[in-house]
Formats: structure tokens, sequence, C-alpha cells
């Protein structure tokens, strides 16, 4: 498929009735487990892909390293991919457009974009410059709005909820194509935010959260894991590396269920 009917088809999968449970890759491999897996896109994290290749979360992965990350993800699977490109690593419009640009021609058709604590009508200006430029590219770019409010604690009880539902209005009328609220868990707050929010509804996966099919008759339209699996996938890994510094047990290292990488990529 080419960009757009891999765009097309991305954007259909947040409005068929199912919810979209979307894994979060930081490579090539991560990636590929995911889709042999059955996953029916791929995500990537901004966290995971940093902390890959040595950064802290938050605008600091130099952008050349995120769009290498994100042709190898999309060289490596078949299903729409879609990359977290944080705020964006600028609030220059101008550039903005080019990043967008070269995540698009890097092989996206996707694109997550945080507000994080900056004042919501620059984030609106930012996802209006994004749609423009992803327009221009000839891709109906799924552009994910996140707002960071729960999660960064912008605001607290019915504050943080007005805050949320007036941001996701904004940035619906910018051109976002769905709406990110990281952070809540408590299923009575999600329904309420599903109801308002006129886009489809993202949810984090986060400890105490409803499963996918409760969050499913919610309204939630798409479910991410965040950097939760690259956190799961290092915890084993300093678990088993301890486990055979102290013996040199190869029993350590347990690939089972793990595919043949080697002819996967060669496939």
């Amino acid at each position: 498929m080419d960009g757009k009917t891999k765009a097309e088809a991305f954007d259909a999968l947040h409005h068929d009735g199912r919810i979209l449970v979307l894994p979060n890759a930081w490579d090539a491999a991560s990636a590929a487990v995911m889709e042999d897996a059955g996953a029916k896109a791929v995500a990537t994290s901004s966290a995971a892909v940093a902390w890959a290749h040595g950064y802290p979360d938050g605008d600091a992965l130099p952008l050349a390293r995120l769009l290498a990350t994100v042709e190898t993800v999309a060289r490596a699977v078949k299903v729409p991919v879609t990359a977290d490109i944080e705020g964006g690593y600028t609030d220059d419009l101008a550039e903005l457009a080019e990043t967008v640009k070269a995540v698009i021609g890097a092989g996206a058709v996707g694109i997550n974009l945080e507000d994080g604590h900056r004042a919501p009508d620059l984030q609106a200006r930012k996802i209006e410059a994004a749609r423009k430029a992803a327009d221009g590219a000839g891709v109906p770019l799924f552009i994910n709005a996140r707002t960071d409010v729960f999660l960064k604690r912008l605001a607290e009880g019915h504050a943080a909820y007005m805050a949320t539902v007036e941001r996701a209005e904004l940035y619906r009328g910018a051109g976002a194509s769905g709406v990110f609220v990281p952070g809540p868990s408590d299923p009575d707050l999600i329904d309420r935010l599903a109801d308002e929010i006129r886009l489809p509804l993202n949810i984090m996966l986060v400890r105490g959260l409803p499963k996918a099919e409760q969050l499913q008759a919610l309204g939630v339209r798409r479910l991410s894991s965040g950097a939760a699996p690259f956190m799961g996938a290092y915890a084993t890994l300093a678990k088993a590396i301890a486990a055979y510094l102290a013996d040199g047990d190869a029993t350590a290292f347990n690939a089972e269920g793990l595919g043949n990488l080697n002819a996967r990529f060669g496939a």
C-alpha cells in the first residue's frame, strides 16, 4: 500500500466501532514482533525510542535519530505506522511543517503531537501547520492531538476535565484526527471524556485501567501501550543479565516464543 492508502486504512481503524489496541515499538525488531503477534498497526513510543538511543524523554532526541527509527520501523512492517513526535521538537511552525513532511517521508501515516506545558492556542497552531504540511504531501495524516492536563497535573478535579474537553475541541477545530488523553484510569471519567470529545478518544495503558473490552464499551477508540513494552522487555533483560553474571548459566536467557528474526528480516 502507498502512504495515502495506509493512512486511510489507519484512520478507518478508529471508526469501525472496535477499539484499536495499539502497541508502541522502539526499533525494527520490536515492531516486527508486534506485527507478527497480530497488531493491526504499530506506533512508536517517544520515551522508548529516546531511551533506546540514550536520551531522556521530552524533546531531547535528535530529529535525525527519530526519523531513522521511523524509517526502520516502517520498513520492517506492512501495517500502518504512527510516530510519536513529542511536541514536534520545535515551536516554530515552519520547522514543524518540515518535520512532519520528513516523518511522512520516513513512512509514517500518523503522528502524536503533544501540548505539554504549552499554551493551547500555540498547540492549535501547530496542529494546523502539521495538517497543512500533510495535505501538501498528499497524505491524510492521522494527527493524534495529545493533551497532558491529567498526565502533568496541569489542573485538578473538575477543572482538569473541563480543560481537557476544551482543549480537545480547540484541537479538533485545528485539524486533529483524534485526541489522546494519557493519565485517566477511572471508568466514569473516561466515559465522560468519550461522551464530550467529538473525535476518537485515545487512552494510555496505566495500572488500574479497565481492559480493552470495557474501554470499548465506554467509547474509547484507541488504547496505547506507551513505554510499557519497552520497560517490560528491559526489566526481563535486567533480571536475566543479573542471573547470567552470577553464574554464567545460559538458561538465564529464555528465547521461547521468539521467532527467527534473521529469517523474518530476510523475507
